[in-house]
């Protein structure tokens, strides 16, 4: 049953890998998803991402996950931002910083999925999908 917000849906899965110490996550493919993970791999939270073709109409995306020695996640928190039914967006002079810039604000902009840092370089705007921490 396809869900009504994928992104949330994907935050979702990788919250929960990561609460049950799990080393790869993996869910149905995007475009969006792809980009979302190739954002987490540049800024290092996540290890790797792969596409993994399956029998059925959709291939799968496969996250490898970090710990450090301490068993802690790269990725301590998660928080959908924009949602379907309320949509929040950002001028490129206001993206917003996610624990005083220790964080990542993920943002759909009209180049694309950029994180916070990549948008503001940029000078785009555009709406503002997730917090990472």
């Amino acid at each position: 049953m396809p869900t009504t917000d994928p992104i949330a849906d994907m935050l979702t899965r990788i919250r929960n890998a990561t609460t049950a110490r799990h080393r790869t996550v993996m869910m149905p493919t995007s475009k969006m998803k792809e980009r979302i993970a190739e954002i987490l791999r540049q800024e290092g939270y996540i290890a790797n991402y792969s596409i993994v073709p399956t029998d059925g109409p959709q291939a799968e995306l496969r996250i490898d996950l970090i710990y450090d020695r301490d068993r802690q996640s790269g990725i301590r928190g998660l928080r959908r931002v924009s949602k379907p039914g309320l949509r929040v967006y950002t001028k490129s002079t206001e993206v917003p910083r996610v624990l005083g810039g220790l964080g990542l604000a993920i943002l759909s902009t009209p180049r694309g999925v950029l994180s916070g840092r990549q948008a503001q370089a940029q000078k785009v705007g555009g709406e503002v999908l997730c917090y990472v921490w």
